[in-house]
């Protein structure tokens, strides 16, 4: 290939794949498309007196629909609104064609046609729309029933959404996506810190619809990528340093039997806001941040009658982080950038074979840093 003119090259690159799905997330996915059909018209079925069944062969769709929820979940197309909202608008739009034009050959493009204007007018483009616009007028006449978007397309569809949430929650994933303005991680409108662009929802819908990419990639997402872009940049500016170059090394350790009115003591002593906990033979146990042990006294329970908390007798080993992230002395720098970015992680021990030897606080990283920040920026 390498001796064909650059124009043909280009284009045959342009027609070979152009993604990589790992194969546990493609189990994932054809896991939950089997669960999501296979559920929704077993219940669709029962909701419907098995009209659902009856109008099965115009469920095709469906198929496409369970491919975008659990495939891919976060593209704009796969979210509830459009799924549902621009199936049932294809299929409303397809049977009136139908009715009114019996030709087949002129009702079938022309109510694809009239699907997709309507729904991009309600903003719920969704391509298994297209389908099920064609499907209605290649089934003939006899299908063209009114009521058919509403029973048993509208109630499988809402089902393989509903399905598509309580599966992406069971598997770690999220569905519906978010949409920027939601609450972060602790509960307030800002973004969080490893997604925070500068650019406003406004000006990052405009990228979008700049470069024509509005139906492939969501606001979220670009504030996404442009947000993972600056931290891989921020880790180029860092050098090739390892965390063992800005890691602190004199450290305060608690043990696993360590009481919590001690821990709060060293807290405030030393002003730390995590402590690494280490066992009597130095081997790494976990990790108390100063967050653990403020929610621990406010679910402290109160003795009734009295003006005073009831004494907590719990230890470290009960409050504790026991698998927090954590790094090699080897690790670039550039790889703490996002943990420590998120919120609730300050600090990241340090461990050698399983034992601490340092820890790198969201402070060493700034330092870290501002010594690589070039002059007059």
């Amino acid at each position: 290939m390498s001796r064909l003119p650059s124009p043909i090259r280009r284009a045959l690159r342009s027609l070979g794949p152009v993604a990589t799905v790992p194969l546990t997330e493609s189990g994932r996915a054809a896991l939950g498309a089997m669960l999501g059909i296979g559920i929704a018209a077993l219940l669709a079925t029962a909701a419907t007196d098995g009209l659902f069944l009856w109008h099965f062969v115009l469920m095709a769709p469906f198929g496409a629909t369970a491919t975008l929820i659990f495939a891919a979940p976060n593209s704009p197309l796969a979210q509830p609104w459009p799924v549902f909202v621009g199936t049932l608008v294809s299929a409303l739009v397809a049977v009136a064609v139908s009715m009114a034009v019996p030709q087949t050959v002129v009702a079938a493009p022309l109510a694809v046609a009239l699907a997709i204007f309507v729904m991009a007018l309600c903003r719920a483009t969704h391509p298994p729309g297209g389908a099920v616009a064609l499907m209605v007028p290649l089934a003939g006449p006899a299908h063209a029933d009114p009521a058919w978007p509403f029973l048993p397309l509208a109630t499988g569809t809402l089902l393989l959404i509903g399905i598509g949430v309580l599966f992406a929650r069971a598997t770690g994933r999220r569905y519906p996506f978010r949409h920027v303005g939601d609450a972060n991680a602790v509960g307030t409108g800002d973004p969080d810190p490893v997604e925070r662009t500068g650019l406003s929802e406004d000006e990052l819908a405009g990228i979008l619809t700049r470069y024509r990419q509005s139906l492939n990639l969501g606001v979220e997402d670009l504030a996404r990528l442009i947000a993972a872009a600056e931290v891989e940049a921020a880790g180029n500016r860092i050098g090739t340093g390892t965390v063992a170059s800005i890691m602190s090394r004199d450290l305060v350790t608690v043990a696993p039997d360590t009481p919590l009115d001690e821990i709060a003591g060293l807290f405030v002593r030393h002003g730390f806001t995590s402590l690494p906990v280490v066992d009597a033979d130095g081997a790494f146990r976990g990790v108390i941040f100063q967050l653990h042990l403020i929610a621990r006294q406010a679910a402290a329970p109160q003795r009734r009658r009295r003006l005073t908390p009831a004494p907590d007798r719990a230890l470290a080993r009960d409050i504790m982080d026991a698998a927090p992230v954590t790094a090699a002395p080897a690790t670039p720098v550039a790889a703490l950038l996002v943990p420590l970015a998120i919120s609730g992680t300050d600090a990241v021990p340090i461990l050698d074979a399983g034992r601490l030897v340092g820890i790198v606080t969201q402070t060493d990283l700034i330092a870290a840093l501002a010594r690589h920040v070039p002059e007059g920026r």
